[in-house]
């Protein structure tokens, strides 16, 4: 099958990026849109999860992101058990980020599993390229305060000029779910508002687009077959809002814009749009 033989591009150029080697700066200029899928939040091996995570490797993407959360605790068995049996499938394609439930155990659960994918040790933070745009794997459950090394590599990597440039980690900035904003990510938050256009987070069990802040557009996209949480739809930095669905956000990526949409796990697109970035 392609996605088994496919090379684990995504996770061995992410890599090389978090040690500091050759990781893609050249110029891209695909001929066709590259397709990230980003979920989150799905991993408990139950049918809803495995239905999604079945029209996810039918659509036959570049890369997945998963968004973090393998249930309860993350250990090596729930990943065996939880996250291979339903996201396995997209493991050579898969650009991951650590979730509260999981990184608790990441030295025998999340670490361990993906250096077998990659063949080489999983850094908590790392960028990769791919479609004309940056993306940034952050660890919303390590440490990210100022001084911290994971803020440090972050300003150095944003020290290019531009905004083409995806962020994504596990515990959403703002959101209008059970949840909430979570303020403790603010350090990241601040590093990369004005060098980013999309940022990307878990954690609420639903779909939430909100509107642009310093031209940064946040996707909430937690609705990946573990559970629903309801949405504030009065909150009125809601743009779109699902949480009566499970779906995962599907972004075409091409240098200088990005078309994303919402899609149910029947394949329906629930929200859909394109927006522009700085190079």
């Amino acid at each position: 099958m392609r996605l088994m033989a496919v090379v684990a591009a995504t996770i061995v150029g992410a890599l090389f990026a978090a040690c500091g080697g050759q990781d893609g700066r050249g110029p891209l200029a695909p001929q066709k849109a590259a397709v990230v899928w980003a979920a989150g939040d799905g991993a408990d091996g139950g049918d809803k999860a495995k239905a999604l995570a079945a029209r996810l490797a039918s659509e036959r993407p570049d890369h997945f992101l998963y968004l973090g959360d393998v249930y309860d605790d993350g250990t090596a068995e729930e990943f065996e058990r939880n996250y291979r049996s339903v996201y396995g499938q997209l493991d050579s394609i898969t650009a991951p980020t650590s979730g509260n439930h999981d990184w608790p155990n990441a030295r025998v659960g999340y670490r361990p599993y993906w250096q077998r994918v990659a063949g080489r040790p999983m850094p908590s933070y790392y960028s990769f390229r791919v479609g004309g745009w940056e993306l940034l794997s952050l660890n919303s459950e390590a440490r990210h305060d100022e001084g911290s090394p994971q803020l440090r590599w972050l300003r150095r990597t944003l020290r290019e000029p531009g905004t083409c440039r995806i962020a994504f980690w596990h515990r959403p900035r703002f959101s209008a779910g059970r949840y909430g904003d979570q303020k403790d990510v603010e350090p990241l938050w601040n590093a990369v508002r004005g060098k980013a256009t999309i940022l990307v987070g878990g954690h609420d069990h639903n779909m939430q687009r909100l509107r642009p802040v310093d031209g940064v557009t946040q996707f909430v996209s937690g609705a990946g077959g573990a559970s629903r949480y309801k949405v504030d739809r009065r909150d009125p930095r809601l743009a779109f809002s699902d949480d009566r669905t499970f779906g995962a956000l599907r972004l075409a990526l091409r240098p200088g814009s990005a078309d994303y949409a919402f899609v149910s796990t029947e394949g329906k697109a629930l929200d859909r749009g394109t927006l522009q970035c700085r190079s």
